[in-house]
């Protein structure tokens, strides 16, 4: 099963916890390869949606001038 992650919109101390514990569950059992691929996921999905923030942000300044 899959925990939940639930971060207060303070981001405490205690969310940073929260954070590693569910890093930790989440790979506890998982081999180096698919540890690997965990994270190589994750990345991808941040690195898609920097991108699409980039994109409007180019978009809102384009506007602008």
């Amino acid at each position: 099963m899959k925990p939940k992650l639930e971060i207060s919109q303070d981001f405490t101390l205690e969310d940073i916890r929260k954070i590693r514990d569910y890093n930790y569950e989440m790979t506890k059992d998982m081999n180096t390869d698919d540890m690997i691929a965990f994270y190589k996921k994750g990345a991808d999905c941040f690195r898609k949606d920097i991108e699409e923030y980039k994109a409007k942000k180019r978009a809102e300044n384009d506007d602008k001038n």
